[in-house]
């Protein structure tokens, strides 16, 4: 049984032609998991240049994962989809030349072609202006990020056939549970790097019950959040183990996070790997407002983790950001307690990855403002949640309801 890939690809340049590059990636179409990004510079080109040379990148990414695999590659140029289509003629003779490169990866049988609206294309766009900003006019850039998943193990065995007969639930438990079995706590694991995940102070949104993500309206904490965030600082002072501070750069995680540093003299160093979901047209709507408004897209979002709010982010891209924060966590502070400052979904996100949970858990979770939830990375990678959403700190103040 042949294997379901996605490919996200984009391109751009400054100039349209200018200093030009491209970005792509490669889903696993039943779990949403992103097996490999790409992005490269191509010199001094036009926008549909590089939007082809994200294409056939990707491509031949996902052909090296898979040679046998089904493609969907998804674009948001029209020009692209419907020339690759067939649809529309190439008059363009390096277009035919592009055209003709990416038909010659893959045979036509296995790949097909689907706009898709800028907004739904941002992981790729991301690529591209990773690229373009390392980008010197001359000096070549590449950059290649694989992601081991349990998937490709199957796939390299030719095993998957019989995998993909399950349901795509079971399908996704089993990508999670990639790491041995062990009973944490009787083995020695080696020293871990631990998490201590913090949720932010109440913001307004928070008191108001109202969707704040990322790109939104930056609002600060309450003067209750305030407070929360004193009794946080006071309680990583207390336990005195902490050796630095990571925040997301939203301002109510910054705030929260200065004033911990304030009481306990760590540094605070910012990761935008960690801020909030984006949940695009919805942000600052309650959850009443947004039913009424887009009734459907608020069921398909809640049924589906790579659904997105329109404008937004899925839970899977979600998770995929968040992750790789925790790998840059990881690497940076190794046997190290840190303090990482965020939101409620990063939070969320952070304990399935440590436990090995489906994505649809986040929504069967409840984080208080300034609780504090302690995961650890064992440097074999294992991983175990020691505690969540502790909130006895708080226990002065009103946290109910935020």
């Amino acid at each position: 049984m042949s294997r379901d890939l996605i490919v996200e690809a984009d391109g751009g340049s400054r100039g349209n032609p200018g200093p030009a590059a491209f970005g792509s990636l490669v889903r696993d179409a039943l779990t949403g998991q992103v097996l490999v990004e790409l992005a490269e510079s191509v010199g001094t080109a036009t926008n549909n240049f590089a939007e082809y040379s994200g294409a056939i990148a990707g491509l031949q990414a996902a052909v090296e994962i898979d040679p046998d695999a089904c493609i969907e590659v998804r674009l948001d140029s029209k020009l692209v989809v419907e020339q690759m289509s067939g649809r529309w003629q190439i008059k363009h003779p390096d277009m035919r030349d592009l055209a003709k490169a990416a038909r010659a990866v893959i045979p036509v049988g296995q790949v097909t072609y689907t706009w898709v609206p800028r907004d739904q294309n941002g992981a790729a766009d991301a690529l591209v202006n990773e690229a373009l900003d390392q980008f010197d006019g001359t000096t070549p850039v590449r950059i290649r990020r694989q992601f081991t998943t349990e998937l490709n193990v199957l796939a390299s065995q030719d095993l998957l056939g019989s995998v993909q007969e399950l349901q795509a639930r079971d399908i996704a438990e089993e990508v999670l549970r990639e790491k041995p079995n062990v009973m944490v706590g009787w083995a020695d694991l080696g020293t871990p790097v631990t998490t201590l995940m913090a949720r932010h102070g109440a913001s307004t949104y928070s008191l108001e019950k109202r969707f704040s993500g990322s790109g939104g309206v930056d609002v600060p904490l309450a003067p209750i959040g305030i407070e929360q965030a004193e009794a946080l600082a006071q309680e990583v002072k207390i336990r005195g183990n902490v050796t630095h501070i990571v925040s997301s750069p939203i301002l109510r995680t910054l705030q929260t996070a200065h004033i911990v540093a304030e009481a306990t003299g760590l540094s605070v160093s910012e990761n935008a790997n960690f801020a909030e979901c984006s949940f695009g047209d919805w942000d600052g709507l309650t959850f009443a407002d947004v039913r009424e408004k887009w009734p459907r897209e608020l069921d398909e979002w809640l049924a589906n983790s790579n659904v997105a709010p329109p404008g937004g982010e899925s839970l899977s891209e979600c998770r995929d950001r968040v992750n790789r924060g925790r790998e840059q966590v990881i690497e940076e502070f190794p046997a190290q307690t840190i303090l990482v400052v965020s939101h409620v979904l990063p939070i969320k996100l952070m304990t399935g990855i440590a436990t090995g949970a489906p994505l649809e858990s986040t929504f069967r979770m409840e984080l208080p403002p300034c609780s504090l939830t302690s995961l650890v990375w064992f440097p074999d990678g294992n991983s175990s949640m020691f505690s969540f959403a502790e909130a006895s700190h708080l226990r002065e103040l009103r946290t109910d309801g935020v």
